[in-house]
């Protein structure tokens, strides 16, 4: 009996003093309960006082509050985004057009950036830095053949407009080190701007920066006084930028009173921007391309022209963010990118495509359901039907989906072009080719002559070459008969890059393999516009 007694007591013991841990949590808490709301952010504030006033380890409040705000803003929309400093300036310096720094232009196809063009009046200019030139230093630091990060790179050679950097390139066989003092460099984000044929110019739109208007206001003058009654306007990957570019732009091409973009947002009253007619490209035919990448600012401009009939839209379904965004800046240099409203075309449709949960793998999953390949495969909300000025059907819910269907090409892409591909062995070999006909290429600045001196070249003999004995990569004869006639274009305008004509060599030379290029070439906009009755 004594034994059980003693049990008993035991275990009475143990649930007496588990009851009074419950009830001096159950006491602790009641004590220490603090009153929130969750209709504002005080919750949010009492938590972070209470890991600031009573953490068991010394906290970095900076590091916490960061990651606070991170995922506060991941729980609104995909774009709305805390920035911190480094990364703000960065975002800022690329849509500003302008930066302060060297003023090159550079590639690295082989571990080793090269000087593809030196700024015309630029601090790299002026101490004699030339196309061509390989960067093997910046400072004290070793860059090249060390798989030194490209935007380390640039990075390096930035710096605020009157510091001194010491840059040492590799020309020939000597190594020479140039003192450089920072300025002001211009960024350009039109790319390119040429005639195709008598009558038809091309322009190349990179991003929407505080530029763009000047630029291609002054690209467009110029095609027009070399003949251009029709222009092919590319915004492909362009992922938009400042959105009064875009209305500015859009202005050029439309009418009096033509609405370009409204928004609206829960705290922002419906606001129309419409054209007031002074453009002076309305009476240009006018064909936009975009594709999966075109964003933002791009899908507002090409919204407009599609939604007021005034061109063809050709290429792929584009990306569809369909969200205005406000900055809003910290004194520490901080800042969040936040999104305030929603931009609808004029014939009401709202270009944002739905939130998921893959919605940074959209692309992948357009190319998983095939509508890369097939304009059938694209997935239309037949209930977000809209018509433009015209009475065409267009749809919204996700992106501008295009006039004319483009898909990708994969029709010549063999195993040896896939190989190249891999080891960058196209680029590479434009830099050889660079470096054997220095000379001549630098003082070519005319497209004929620049075709003749590649023809000379043998290029389709020295790449298969430079590739077997660099790379290891070969083919029969048949595989590069059959690789070819997409691989030489590609060569021809890598190479034709390093001559005086620069990015316009390389667009114009491109255009044989440019599938959606060529079918606005052959589109006649003013036939699928306004067809005969």
């Amino acid at each position: 009996m004594k034994r059980i007694s003693s049990i008993w007591i035991a275990v009475l013991g143990v649930a007496v003093g588990a009851l009074a841990v419950l009830a001096y949590d159950s006491y602790s808490q009641k004590k220490n309960l603090i009153r929130v709301q969750y209709g504002d952010w005080r919750k949010l504030n009492l938590i972070l006082d209470q890991i600031d006033r009573n953490y068991v380890d010394t906290i970095n409040v900076n590091d916490v509050t960061e990651a606070a705000i991170t995922a506060a803003l991941a729980e609104l929309d995909p774009h709305s985004v805390y920035m911190p400093p480094v990364e703000l300036t960065e975002a800022e310096t690329d849509l500003a057009g302008n930066f302060d720094g060297i003023g090159i232009q550079f590639n690295v196809p082989n571990d080793t950036a090269i000087v593809l063009e030196v700024i015309p009046g630029g601090p790299s200019e002026k101490v004699g830095l030339q196309k061509g030139d390989r960067i093997l230093k910046v400072g004290e630091k070793d860059i090249a053949g060390v798989r030194f990060p490209q935007d380390s790179m640039v990075r390096r050679m930035k710096g605020p407009a009157g510091t001194k950097v010491t840059v040492t390139v590799g020309r020939g066989n000597e190594r020479i080190p140039f003192e450089i003092t920072r300025g002001k460099i211009p960024m350009h984000c039109v790319d390119a701007a040429f005639m195709i044929n008598d009558t038809t110019g091309y322009i190349k739109l990179s991003k929407f920066s505080r530029t763009t208007f000047t630029e291609v206001t002054e690209a467009s003058a110029k095609l027009v006084g070399e003949g251009m009654t029709r222009l092919i306007f590319d915004l492909r990957d362009n992922t938009g930028g400042y959105l009064d570019q875009a209305l500015l732009l859009s202005d050029m091409f439309l009418r009096k009173g033509d609405e370009i973009v409204y928004m609206q947002g829960l705290h922002r009253k419906k606001d129309n921007y419409k054209a007031d007619g002074k453009g002076q490209l309305q009476d240009i035919g006018l064909t936009v391309l975009i594709n999966e990448s075109t964003s933002s600012s791009s899908e507002i401009f090409a919204g407009a022209i599609q939604d007021n009939d005034r061109g063809v839209i050709i290429g792929r379904r584009s990306f569809g963010k369909g969200l205005v965004q406000e900055p809003i800046y910290f004194s520490d240099g901080s800042g969040v990118r936040l999104t305030v409203a929603r931009f609808y075309t004029p014939s009401g449709r709202c270009i944002q495509k739905p939130y998921s949960e893959d919605y940074q793998y959209d692309i992948y999953k357009r190319y998983a359901d095939g509508e890369m390949y097939d304009a059938d495969s694209i997935k239309v909300d037949s209930t977000a039907a809209y018509k433009t000025v015209a009475g065409r059907t267009v749809y919204g819910g996700g992106g501008i989906i295009p006039d004319i269907f483009v898909p990708v090409d994969t029709t010549r892409v063999t195993k040896f072009f896939i190989a190249c591909n891999k080891k960058a062995t196209q680029m590479r070999f434009a830099s050889a080719m660079f470096d054997r006909y220095k000379g001549s290429l630098t003082e070519i600045g005319d497209y004929d002559e620049l075709n003749r001196f590649l023809d000379r070249m043998n290029l389709p003999a020295a790449f298969r070459e430079y590739a077997s004995s660099k790379d290891g990569i070969s083919c029969t004869q048949k595989e590069w008969d059959e690789t070819s006639d997409y691989l030489l274009p590609q060569l021809r305008a890598l190479v034709g890059r390093y001559s005086r004509l620069g990015e316009n060599a390389f667009y114009k030379m491109y255009l044989n393999v440019d599938v959606t290029l060529k079918k606005a070439i052959e589109s006649d906009s003013r036939n699928l516009l306004h067809p005969a009755d």
